[in-house]
């Protein structure tokens, strides 16, 4: 059901938003899309945003990998730039190919069975450490049972949920958790980089859908002076992440990102349509999965309950 009205209104946020977005996106060298879509929420009783924040792109499943951690902590930083506070968070939401709804729906399956479990044996049931968004969606699954409660235990990012009969004490954390979060592998562009390499070279276009065309004033910060003149415009003053060739796609000569200085100009904005250039030899996908295995989430220290 739609909002009356809305605390966070996309047309007030999307550009402050974008802005970040494009330059985090870029320190990281990652091939993605985006938009800005008015929130819905399939569990409103667990979130009900006002807006999501929905990737999408060659390299989107590079966002997924290990439980969603870099999904999970752009969207976090974006939190924090916005200064956010906590209570807000859970109504500006990020998500790549409906993995938030996935992952509800895993966790509410997981904490019924662990409930049952519990029921049937008398003894605690300790899921993985997940973040507090995460624990929240186990704690509010539990909520009506009368037999069973759930609680957070442990510290930092090895907080977890613990189920456990109605009435028996909490028991602390199980001692001497640790956790990759790298996950098995690693993973790893050849020099440096998240993930699979890139093959080819060449610039991409715009992330964001449209261009918001130019903006007054100049002179560096989150989306400052970007230039109206030719060529698909930019930003001037270097910044963030070096320069791009300004405007469609790829330089003379097979493209690509000039090897930093303050030169080049600002690839533009990264929504979906709008702007020149493609992608210009693509990315891999990086094949990561949505969140399968246990159900330990990444780590999102933005709160403990």
């Amino acid at each position: 059901m739609e909002h009356m009205t809305r605390k966070y209104p996309i047309e007030q946020y999307e550009d402050k938003i974008g802005d970040f977005l494009d330059v985090l996106l870029d320190s990281i060298d990652i091939d993605v899309d985006y938009e800005f879509v008015e929130g819905a929420s399939t569990y409103p009783e667990i979130e009900n945003p006002d807006i999501v924040v929905k990737f999408s792109g060659p390299e989107s499943e590079l966002l997924l990998q290990n439980k969603g951690e870099l999904l999970l902590a752009l969207e976090h930083l974006t939190m924090e730039m916005l200064r956010l506070p906590h209570e807000d968070h859970s109504l500006i939401v990020f998500d790549a190919n409906d993995y938030r709804l996935l992952r509800i729906e895993e966790l509410r399956l997981a904490a019924q069975t662990a409930c049952a479990k519990v029921k049937e044996t008398g003894v605690p049931f300790f899921f993985s450490p997940m973040s507090s968004r995460e624990r929240r969606i186990v704690h509010m699954t539990l909520r009506p049972e009368t037999e069973t409660r759930s609680e957070s235990v442990g510290v930092g990012g090895g907080r977890q949920v613990v189920v456990i009969p109605a009435g028996m004490a909490t028991p602390p954390a199980p001692a001497g958790q640790s956790r990759d979060r790298r996950g098995p592998g690693g993973g790893g562009r050849p020099g440096g980089g998240y993930g699979g390499g890139r093959s080819g070279g060449g610039d991409r276009g715009p992330r964001r859908e449209g261009d918001r065309g130019p903006r007054p004033g100049g002179g560096g910060g989150f989306g400052g002076g970007r230039s109206s003149s030719g060529g698909g415009g930019g930003r001037p003053g270097g910044g963030f992440g070096g320069g791009r060739p300004a405007g469609g796609g790829s330089s003379a000569g097979g493209g690509g990102r000039p090897s930093g200085g303050t030169g080049g100009g600002y690839r533009g904005p990264r929504r979906d349509g709008g702007g020149g250039g493609g992608y210009g030899g693509g990315g891999n996908s990086g094949g990561g999965n949505t969140g399968g295995g246990n159900t330990g989430g990444g780590n999102d220290n933005s709160g403990n309950r």
